[in-house]
This record gives C-alpha cells, sequence and structure tokens, in this order.
C-alpha cells in the first residue's frame, strides 16, 4: 500500500457552530461545508440546492434555436433522421434519451454507434456513406462531432444535413453544420459549461418539447440523464447537481424497462440509488458492452419497452462485464510478470509495456490499475500485426499529452489530455518510443509528484460520530467530480483486529479508542500489503456508511488510508538512531545493545519472511511495516533497529543486498549454494562483544 500525502482542511469552529445553529445542519456536516468554504448560509444553501429551478433555458445555448428548428422541420417532413452516438455510458445515454424523444414525436428515425475496436471515436467517412445509402437525411451527433469538420464537411458533400451536439473541447474553428449546439464554444453565454454530452442532449429535447412539457420529459429521460452524467465523471455542481439529484430519484423508481432489469441483474434493484452505484455497478456493465465491441446491445437495452428481452440483454451486459474483468486480469497478470523482473522503483518513473493481441478495449483500465498500484504514469500497447494501439494514464502532475508529444517523432498519431490518452505506433518504433518518454519522465517527474494525496475535510473525535451524524450529511449527496464523498481522520486509535476477507483481495478491521469500536473496511489491500498489524496505534482517514445487515444498522468506516500514529513513529526513529549510533562506533547503553542484538530465532524469522516474500528475488517495503509484519508472524521483538542488524549480518554472508530510500527498503536476494556461516558476522560479533562485555561488567559490579 503506497504511502499518502494527508492534507487536512482546519475549519473555523466559530464558523461551525453559527451554520449549524443558523441551518439547522449536523455538526459534522457544518463542518465539511466550511471546509469547503461555504461558511454561510447563503453560501450553503447555494450549493446544496437541487431545486429544478436550477436548470437554465436551453435556447441560452448556441445554435440551440437553429437545431431546434432543423430537427422539428425533418420530423414534419418524414426525413429520416439517424442519431450518430458513441460507445461509452455518456454517448450510449445520450443516443438512447434522443431516439426516445423523436420516436415518440413520430420521427422516422435510427441510430449509429461505430464500433470501438474497428472505428473507434467519432464520425467517419464510411459510416456516413452508410447513413446516406439508408435513405438518412439528416445527423444529429451526440457526444461527438465538434472536432469532425472534415467529415462533416464530406457529409454535405453527399448530400447529409448535419446538426451537432457535443460537449467536448472545441478548436478554433467550428465545423460547417447546421447548427453546432456546444456550451464550450467560445461564444458561448450559457450560464453553465460542464454539462455531459447527454446533458447537452436534455437541453435540445426540453428546448424541443417546450417549457410546458418539462415535467413528462424529466419523469421519462431524467433517468438516463443522471446515469450518462456521472459515468461521464462531470462535475456535480450547478445545473449537473440539478440533473442527477432528481435523476437519481427518477431512476429508483424508473419506468424505462433496461434500467429496471440491468439494476435487477446488477443486484442492486431493492437499494437506494446513489451517484456511487451507478458509478460503480451499472456504468462498468453497460461500458463493458462497448469495450467489448458490441455498443449496440447497451442501446437496445434502453431503448427496448419489452421487459422479457430487456432482462436478456441485462443479463448479457453482465456477462460481457465479467469478460471484460477476465481480460484486464489476463492482460494485468502479464504486465506484473514482466514488471515484477524489470521495474525498478528507484530508476523508473513511467511504465511502457506492450503484448501480442491485447483486448484494445480494456487496456485503458489496465493501464489504470497499473498506474494506482505503481503510483507512476502507465503506458500499454496491444499488438496486432506491425502496428500497436495504446492507451495510457497519467498521475499527480504529470501531463501524459505533453509527454508523447515530446516522443511524438516515434508515434503515427496520438490524442489525449493530461491524464489520459490514446496513440498508434509502428511495431519497431516500440523501443525508440519507450527509451524516450521514459527520460522525459526521469526529467520531469519529482518523487513528490507521484505520492497520492488524501483530501480529508477535518480531524474529528470518536463521540462526533453516530448514527444520526452519518444520515445528515446525506444532505451532501450526490457525490462525485467537484463534490466529493466528505472524508475524516481520527488519530490514534488502536488496531484490535484485522480480518482478510474475499479470498484476502480487501481487509475488515476493528479500531478502538476511549471505549468505542468502529468497523472499518479496506478495499483493494490484501493483507500482504496492509501497513498496520494488530496491535499498533493508527491515524485513520474514512469515509463514513451506514451498514445495514438483517435490519440492523452499524457504523462503518470506509477507510482511504491508515498509518501509524506518530506515537509508534517515535519508537521506529528511536531504534532507528540506536542503530545508527552502533554503526557510527558510538557508546550504547546496556538496554540498547540487548535492543539491537538478534538472537538465532529473530535471524531465522527475518530471514524466512523475506525469502517467502520476495519475488522475482526482490522485495520491496515500508521499513517500519516490514519490522511489525515479522514481529507479528513470529511472535518476536524486531524492532527497527534489530532489523538493520539482521539484513546487516545478510549482507556480511553474501545472501543479499539491501538499500534504504524514502522509509522504504530495496532487498534483493543473491544467488547462494549450501549454508551461509553467519558466525563470521563483523556485525553480530561486535554486538555479542558489546553484550558479552556488559554481562561482565554486571558481575563484577555483583562481586564487589
Amino acid at each position: 500500500m503506497k504511502s499518502k500525502k494527508w492534507n487536512i482542511a482546519a475549519p473555523n469552529r466559530e464558523k461551525i457552530r453559527n451554520l449549524s445553529r443558523q441551518c439547522g445542519y449536523a455538526p459534522l456536516t457544518a463542518a465539511v461545508l466550511c471546509a469547503r468554504g461555504l461558511d454561510t448560509p447563503e453560501q450553503a444553501a447555494e450549493f446544496l440546492s437541487c431545486d429544478l429551478s436550477g436548470l437554465h433555458d436551453p435556447l441560452l445555448l448556441p445554435d440551440m434555436q437553429a437545431a431546434v428548428d432543423t430537427i422539428r422541420t425533418a420530423i414534419l417532413r418524414g426525413e429520416h433522421i439517424a442519431v450518430f452516438g458513441d460507445y461509452d455510458v455518456d454517448g450510449i445515454t445520450s443516443t438512447c434519451v434522443l431516439i426516445r424523444y423523436l420516436k415518440s414525436q413520430g420521427a422516422t428515425c435510427s441510430y449509429y454507434i461505430p464500433d470501438r475496436l474497428t472505428e473507434g471515436y467519432g464520425l467517419n467517412k464510411k459510416a456516413l456513406l452508410e447513413l446516406r445509402n439508408r435513405g438518412v437525411s439528416l445527423v444529429v451527433t451526440v457526444d461527438s462531432g465538434i472536432t469532425a469538420a472534415e467529415e462533416i464537411a464530406y457529409a454535405r458533400q453527399i448530400g447529409l444535413k448535419v446538426v451537432v451536439t457535443d460537449h467536448h473541447e472545441c478548436k478554433d474553428s467550428l465545423p460547417d453544420a447546421i447548427a453546432v449546439v456546444n456550451p464550450k464554444r467560445a461564444d458561448s453565454t450559457y450560464p453553465f459549461k460542464d454539462l455531459a454530452g447527454v446533458g447537452v442532449v436534455f437541453k435540445l429535447i426540453c428546448a424541443l418539447a417546450g417549457s410546458a412539457q418539462l415535467g413528462s420529459i424529466l419523469a421519462s429521460y431524467l433517468d438516463l440523464v443522471a446515469v450518462g452524467t456521472i459515468a461521464d465523471v462531470m462535475t456535480l455542481q450547478g445545473e449537473n447537481r440539478v440533473i442527477v439529484a432528481n435523476g437519481l430519484r427518477v431512476l429508483q423508481q424508473t419506468h424505462n424497462p433496461g434500467l429496471r432489469m440491468l439494476m435487477r441483474e446488477s443486484g442492486v434493484e431493492t437499494r437506494r440509488m446513489t451517484s456511487t452505484i451507478v458509478s460503480f455497478t451499472l456504468a462498468p456493465r453497460i461500458n463493458a458492452a462497448g469495450r467489448m465491441g458490441c455498443a449496440d446491445q447497451a442501446a437496445e437495452l434502453f431503448l427496448t419497452d419489452n421487459p422479457l428481452r430487456a432482462q436478456e440483454i441485462a443479463a448479457m451486459l453482465c456477462c460481457q462485464n465479467k469478460e471484460r474483468q477476465n481480460a484486464e486480469n489476463a492482460i494485468l497478470k502479464q504486465a506484473f510478470d514482466v514488471l515484477q523482473k524489470e521495474y525498478d522503483p528507484q530508476v523508473d518513473r513511467m511504465i511502457v509495456l506492450w503484448g501480442e493481441n491485447w483486448h484494445h478495449g480494456v487496456i485503458g483500465i489496465v493501464s489504470s490499475r497499473i498506474s494506482d498500484r505503481y503510483g507512476c504514469p502507465t503506458v500499454l500497447i496491444s499488438l496486432d500485426g506491425d502496428q500497436g494501439k495504446g492507451s495510457g494514464r497519467s498521475v499527480g502532475g504529470f501531463n501524459l499529452f505533453e509527454a508523447l508529444e515530446n516522443s511524438a517523432q516515434y508515434l503515427e498519431k496520438f490524442g489525449g489530455h493530461a491524464l489520459a490518452a490514446g496513440l498508434t505506433i509502428s511495431r519497431d518504433q516500440l523501443p525508440a518510443f519507450k527509451q524516450s518518454i521514459c527520460a522525459y519522465a526521469r526529467e520531469n517527474i519529482h518523487d513528490e509528484d507521484l505520492m497520492p494525496v488524501v483530501d480529508i475535510d477535518c480531524l474529528i473525535t470518536p463521540d462526533d460520530i453516530s448514527l444520526e451524524a452519518i444520515r445528515d450529511l446525506g444532505i451532501l449527496e450526490p457525490y462525485g467530480m467537484g463534490n466529493r464523498e466528505p472524508v475524516f481522520a481520527v488519530r490514534e486509535l488502536t488496531v484490535e483486529e484485522i480480518t482478510p476477507i474475499s479470498s484476502d483481495r480487501h481487509l475488515k478491521m476493528s479500531l478502538i479508542k476511549g471505549g468505542r469500536r468502529f468497523t472499518a473496511m479496506l478495499f483493494g489491500t490484501g493483507s500482504g500489503g496492509c501497513p498496520v498489524v494488530q496491535g499498533d496505534v493508527v491515524d485513520a482517514a474514512f469515509s463514513l456508511e451506514i451498514n445495514t445487515f438483517r435490519g440492523r444498522q452499524d457504523i462503518q468506516l470506509m477507510l482511504k488510508d491508515i498509518r501509524l500514529s506518530d506515537c509508534e513513529l517515535e519508537k521506529d526513529h528511536y531504534y532507528l538512531s540506536v542503530y545508527s549510533a552502533f554503526i557510527n562506533g558510538k557508546e550504547l547503553t546496556d538496554r540498547q545493545v540487548n535492543d539491537m542484538y538478534p538472537d538465532r530465532a529473530d535471524l531465522v524469522a527475518v530471514w524466512r519472511h523475506i525469502i517467502s516474500r520476495a519475488e522475482a528475488g526482490k522485495l520491496t517495503a515500508p521499513y517500519n511495516t516490514l519490522s511489525r509484519r515479522i514481529s507479528y508472524e513470529s511472535r518476536r521483538c524486531i524492532n527497527i533497529g534489530k532489523l538493520f542488524v539482521c539484513l546487516d549480518v545478510f549482507s556480511e554472508s553474501c545472501l543479499l543486498s539491501y538499500h534504504f530510500k524514502n522509509n522504504l527498503l530495496h532487498i534483493r536476494l543473491r544467488p547462494f549454494k549450501g549454508k551461509a556461516d553467519i558466525t563470521k558476522s563483523v556485525v553480530l560479533a561486535t554486538l555479542r562483544q558489546r553484550k558479552q562485555q556488559s554481562t561482565a561488567d554486571h558481575s563484577i559490579t555483583a562481586g564487589e
């Protein structure tokens, strides 16, 4: 588990009391609002409001009137309208919302979603020609089109009219379409710039229907609009907050058979719908269809009115999601096998890997998982013949797009932004590209760039935590980008118990302080990666949940990070200073000599742990975690100083080499045959002599 930097806000206590008293918020809720700069009743009320009055006039969007006029005319004339979508959740929900609305108005319409694996993102000439040949006269793009100037010019040449609706960044010049509806246009005066693609479509159908039909539009479509907005990780402030908060209520009672069956097949139909459930349960299943090359199935799911067909497709999406997970895990295993042999955290600032026929639809997710685990930018490339297609994810302040730009001479094409990018490369350019971009990373990435950050709203005590306080925090929902789930921290809890769950993929802990006992969950970390052991005094950063089981409600801490408290670190620093004094030949007290001297059982415990945990002959671990884990497993006292003495003994005996940097121990086993004679260790002999001298001195004193 990688060390994290804690950014702890310190909201003004007087402002917290005033906000709580004036508005009736629980103190914990008021503390979060104040920590985020919303410390007056007016600021808090404006942020928290989910009232439908927060929806802006859709005709304020540039070209909206032209888009409405064009589509209405096409409907009246019976023209064939094609909705050109995208294969992610935002694109699929955008497509379905517009198709459902057009059909409700009696339009002749169809949709086209490009295949992720064979066509890629956005408009393409082959697809446009196919649509023309189907008899389409008007193409409406959703979640795409803003950069497709060449393709739209081609569409006009072959007799197609085009209306663009998009939310992505615009270039200096816009495509020559009948209408280009995008809140990010340079000339846009629309009050809110951060709509999702499906949010722009929602504004389009609101404009088409007119304000008198707003209630019907909300009831019929806001569930899909909310799902797409959440899945596209849009900021949940302003108009998006209104859309998502109200959309989740519609989703809870949805009349869309596809959404209902997807919730049922995912096992969340009876749960309260939240942005978290959409993000981590529903969205991955919808995305799986696009990633595995079957986006049309997801679109059909939300367009069908047949519950049996909806159930069939929902089950298929769940199966595809498992296939997606299997494809991810297969690539991940291959990548980890290579990294265990080749990755050196002291040298490597970036990971670049390639493999034959890796599933192109999932390498972006795998890049993200590797980046999270190793804490550095990662690019994975899937090779097919002489060409490779890659996907990368970044961390911290490292701009991945600029890194690719610096190595552009080795690439056929690339695109993306600071945190995520894609590329196409010739096989013979791979070594040169890797050398170039990794050199750029070494020059531009510093240690602090690679340290993950936990933003904490405030320090609290166990007495601040109650079921009532957690329920009151619910007024801050929905959570997401721009309104993250509140995170709190408590210092000096004692770890009473650690239990591996789900085949040691996650951990369940019991933490106690001041007579209060809390259940805490640490997801994505098994016992081997846990930085603490039973009995440690720790600081914990967490969000709060209510766990309901068999009608009983209990408080549950969802850990974002857990680390040793200062009192534990002070012990470590003490033993390190004693070890340093010993190595530098300084005098030690009798107690310090005893603390440093390892007996045979201590040496065996340390050696067994190292050889059992080393992968490809290497072990990297935080020094204080390593000593505690060995102590806990062996039931022996292996403090930090004694651990270093043991490592020195093994190093002198040519069993291993090690170095220590940034609180990490990097151990490398050496090839060795036979048995090592540790009795020749100078370090051990020196300590033994001091120990014997200490004993002799005590004997003389006693005899005298």
